[in-house]
């Protein structure tokens, strides 16, 4: 059995970046369609006391489409692609501001972030976003997440938010995807069905046995069932994010889980970093980068590739593409991703970042290679 009960799961406490993913059913009451105001109040209390404890909070939310389709009368049978992408034009706009004003009271700054799976398969669009989510969260802000309905169409979908919850979490490099559910985790067989279903307090590893043990049946306006948060587990826990399934009806779900809520724990066995670097490695390079002793200095301190430590350019890349990193003498120093192209690269090499715009024409980033993009 994968599922080990005497195995420790991991400590929310502990962690210095954390993604909560908040489905349509907590957030929306589904007779009504109005949102749950109390429910969110005291989300926000949760939030509060995980930033004043020093942590990063992104939190990814369904419940546009939940809150348009009210607004619009759109009542509670199927949607057509037009009607759903109308609801969530309408619902977008309530879901910000209800976060907006449950979390300003605590002192806290939203930003709203929309994105599609393209968003996440383009490295480029991938590296831009994960870059403006770095940025918010140094300012001490809480990312609200969620996917664009208004554009998405089925071939460019997650489909639900628990996967999109999991590659938030490894573009943020979170150490930890909390899952809000319905149900308290994942059991031996549906608890609804089975009174002899057990509950697994933790998963150490996602073996065929454990996906055969997850349904597909979903709640109501919610579209994801266990096996989509199987799924999102699977996705986290191989770029060394742990995740946790538990009951997110309650108020206060997150101080719950943190006072030991009863939950499923998938287990990570690398750190995200880690993970990360050991992913970069294993690209194929398009081009490299050959640096001076200046610049090869810097990053043995941990800092980023600036323009001004290259001195050579070879090699046809994009933006986001891995570059291989050299020293003087053609040392092989690791890989890293690229914020320029090679075309790009070239014009900037050797010179001083805010020497970039007047170069290109156009405002770039002050790194080549972000430090967080190497593998070294």
């Amino acid at each position: 059995m994968a599922a080990l009960t005497e195995t420790r799961a991991p400590d929310l406490a502990g962690t210095a970046r954390l993604v909560v993913k908040i489905g349509s059913a907590l957030l929306v009451d589904r007779d009504s369609g109005a949102l749950r105001a109390e429910w969110l109040r005291a989300l926000a209390l949760d939030v509060a006391m995980l930033k004043a404890r020093g942590m990063d909070v992104i939190l990814v939310s369904s419940g546009s489409i939940a809150l348009g389709r009210g607004v619009l009368a759109l009542g509670q049978g199927a949607l057509s692609l037009d009607e759903a992408q109308a609801a969530a034009a309408v619902g977008q706009i309530r879901l910000a501001r209800a976060y907006e004003e449950a979390l300003a009271p605590h002192g806290i700054v939203t930003a709203q972030i929309l994105l599609t799976l393209d968003d996440s398969a383009d490295r480029r669009r991938y590296l831009n976003t994960r870059a403006t989510m770095a940025a918010l969260l140094a300012r001490g802000v809480v990312p609200i997440v969620n996917e664009n309905d208004t554009i998405a169409t089925d071939e460019i979908r997650y489909g639900d938010n628990d996967r999109l919850a999991a590659n938030v979490a490894v573009m943020a490099a979170a150490e930890t995807c909390i899952l809000l559910s319905d149900i308290d985790g994942l059991y031996t067989a549906n608890p609804r069905e089975d009174a002899d279903a057990r509950h697994l307090p933790v998963v150490d590893a996602i073996t065929p046995e454990i996906e055969a043990m997850a349904g597909d049946a979903g709640t109501g306006l919610s579209k994801g069932g266990m096996k989509t948060k199987v799924m999102a587990a699977r996705t986290a826990t191989a770029a060394g994010c742990a995740m946790a399934i538990t009951e997110g009806s309650l108020l206060r779900p997150l101080s719950a889980l943190m006072e030991g809520a009863r939950a499923t724990w998938f287990t990570a066995t690398l750190d995200p970093q880690t993970a990360r670097k050991r992913w970069i490695s294993a690209m194929k390079p398009k081009g490299t980068l050959r640096l001076d002793a200046g610049a090869v200095a810097a990053m043995g301190r941990g800092k980023s590739l600036l323009p001004a430590g290259v001195t050579a350019v070879t090699g046809s890349f994009d933006r986001g593409d891995p570059v291989v990193l050299e020293g003087p003498e053609g040392t092989h120093l690791g890989l890293g991703l690229s914020r320029y192209t090679a075309a790009e690269a070239r014009a900037i090499a050797g010179h001083r970042s805010d020497e970039i715009a007047a170069i290109l024409g156009y405002p770039g980033r002050a790194a080549l290679v972000h430090r967080d993009d190497m593998a070294v």
